[in-house]
């Protein structure tokens, strides 16, 4: 490995393992809001049936008053029948007392449906408060646990901040100014390993001279096509260098004897 690359090889995986806990961060909101979901719902629903239950209520009540001014009306419609003189005037008062028993009937009718409807109602709304009642459990404990994987994460990225900042006091200047803009244009890593002749941050194959030149030179390389600092992670073969031509081997000197 390129033992000028190493402090940014390791800054490469502080700053890494900071850009993941800051996606996470940056997530734990929207899954809140996700958990959040089914207890808004139920709470949507009680309210809704609740306001079902006013309204049925208050129309319960006009109802009930129609019959009262009704079973009014028609108490004097009967206080008039002692008043009627001819046949024809009692027999027309008695169908109009009729028609008024009958609309009373149908008020009244009313009214039963509007009862049937509010116990139906109100059902729905004790089932509605049970859910609440769940959903605000689930997501206190949800809510619970993603708090405390936050502070984990925050206490985290605190030290990495640190030793980010000691890591890069230990890399030369112009490396690190260089690895900055890398890291600003590519976003992610801008040092790449060579793994299986390509780069590892492409995935594209990089020219075997060059791989032969980050494997044993000390030199600057970047891969010719997303211009990532290039490394070697694995040993390098040393050539093994033959004996220098006119000395004598020892074994040649104990066959010479």
């Amino acid at each position: 490995m390129n033992q000028n690359l190493s402090p940014l090889i390791e800054l490469q995986k502080l700053d890494l393992r900071i850009l993941e806990i800051t996606e996470q961060r940056r997530r734990i909101p929207e899954r809140l809001h996700a958990v959040e979901a089914p207890l808004r719902e139920a709470k949507q629903l009680l309210q809704e049936t609740s306001a079902a239950v006013e309204a049925s209520v208050k129309e319960r009540r006009a109802h009930e008053r129609d019959v009262e001014a009704q079973d009014a009306h028609t108490d004097k419609m009967r206080a008039r029948l002692s008043e009627l003189k001819t046949n024809k005037e009692y027999q027309a008062h008695l169908f109009e007392l009729q028609m008024a028993n009958k609309k009373k009937s149908e008020i009244e009718d009313k009214v039963l449906a509007c009862m049937e409807k509010i116990e139906q109602l109100q059902r729905t709304a004790t089932e509605a408060q049970e859910k609440v009642r769940a959903a605000e459990q689930a997501f206190t404990k949800e809510k619970q646990v993603l708090d405390e994987l936050d502070n984990r994460l925050s206490a985290e990225l605190t030290q990495l901040e640190s030793q980010q900042r000691d890591r890069s006091a230990n890399v030369e200047p112009v490396l690190l100014a260089r690895y900055a803009k890398l890291k600003a244009a590519r976003k992610d890593q801008p040092l790449a390993a060579i793994k299986g002749g390509m780069c590892a941050g492409c995935r594209l194959q990089i020219p075997p001279q060059l791989v032969a030149e980050v494997k044993r030179s000390q030199d600057l390389h970047t891969c010719p096509y997303c211009h990532r600092m290039l490394y070697w992670e694995g040993d390098v073969q040393v050539d093994q260098k033959p004996p220098v031509s006119g000395k004598t081997s020892d074994l040649e000197v104990g066959e010479s004897v």
